[in-house]
């Protein structure tokens, strides 16, 4: 059965960088664009960043331009989320998803998810 499994979650201190990565299983990832979405503690889930299927197309929430990058190595089925200047907004479970479609930014378009990271950003 298809899965997503996600990596690379942790404490850190405000300031400091992390790099998640999504190990996903099954044909379909290469043709599949990929998102990360987090759920901060008492918040909702918020789509953090998007990466189309051949990675030409990235979309990224407003708080976190400039500090997040998206990519993903089709190669190896795997997505990752390079995050750089952490602060303790940032604190929240990281999910990765993976949409039936091409190329999306909507949330709605992600139907298969992971189980999520834990990221925790102290100051």
């Amino acid at each position: 059965q298809a899965q997503l499994i996600e990596s690379g979650g942790g404490p850190v201190q405000a300031g400091d960088s992390l790099r998640l990565s999504c190990s996903a299983s099954g044909r379909s990832f290469s043709s599949s664009a990929m998102g990360w979405f987090r759920q901060g503690p008492g918040k909702g889930r918020e789509i953090v960043a998007t990466i189309s299927w051949r990675g030409r197309h990235t979309y990224y929430t407003d708080s976190v331009k400039g500090r997040f990058t998206i990519s993903r190595d089709n190669a190896k089925n795997t997505v990752f989320l390079q995050m750089n200047s952490l602060t303790p907004e940032d604190t929240a479970v990281y999910y990765c998803a993976r949409s039936f479609l091409g190329t999306t930014t909507r949330e709605a378009d992600f139907g298969f998810w992971g189980q999520g990271t834990q990221v925790t950003v102290s100051s």
